[in-house]
Parts: C-alpha cells; structure tokens; sequence
C-alpha cells in the first residue's frame, strides 16, 4: 500500500522555523515529483511547493518565496520542506502528495496525497 507519512509539525511563534519531512513507502516515488500544499481553517487547500524528482526544479508560492526551501532525499524517500520566517497565516494542516511527472502546482494533477501535519504559528 501506498503510504506518504507526515512529520515535523507543531506550535511555534512568529519569526520560529519548523522542518517538516514526508517519507514516502515506495521507491518507485523517487522518480515522481513531489508536493507540498497547506489548508488553513475555513480555506481551500493551497499549493506550497513542488521539486522535481531529481532535485534539479523546484517551484514555490509567492507568498512562501525565500522563506521555505523543499529538498527531498531519494536515498532515505523522504522530501522536506523547510520553513524559516514562519507567520501566523502560515498556519495550516501540511499535506505532501506525490505525481508521476514533472512539478506541478494543482491539487488535481497530484496521485497520492498523505494525512497531513498541523502547524501553528502564533504572534
């Protein structure tokens, strides 16, 4: 079975950083890309960031630009997402998914999805 498992979150203050990491069951993930998206209370899920499956493109939301950076680790399945700077409106429920292809910023193109890790930032 499939399985895209969440860590890393927790409740942090303004101006704190937090690494989330997503270890993903299948080799086979290490040839998707992969994705970060976030649903805050009363709010659509939204895209974050994606890397491609070799490391070599990376893709961001305006509004985490040079404050979060996703890497991933083929060799341990695991991507990351590392958040500096953090901001009370970056709380949120974090989802990674997972796609066969290149990077992609739609909810809809991505596979497989995990349970989420919550994270709260407070002011």
């Amino acid at each position: 079975q499939v399985q895209l498992v969440e860590s890393g979150g927790g409740l942090v203050q303004a101006g704190d950083s937090l690494r989330l990491s997503c270890v993903y069951s299948e080799r086979t993930f290490r040839t998707y890309a992969m994705g970060w998206f976030r649903q805050a209370p009363g709010k659509l899920r939204e895209f974050v960031a994606t890397i491609s499956w070799r490391g070599r493109n990376t893709y961001y939301a305006d509004s985490v630009k040079g404050r979060f950076t996703i890497s991933r680790d083929n060799a341990k399945n695991t991507v990351y997402l590392q958040m500096n700077s953090l901001k009370p409106e970056d709380t949120a429920v974090y989802y990674c998914a997972a796609r066969s292809g290149d990077v992609a910023t739609r909810e809809y193109e991505y596979d497989y999805w995990g349970q989420g890790t919550q994270v709260a930032v407070s002011s």
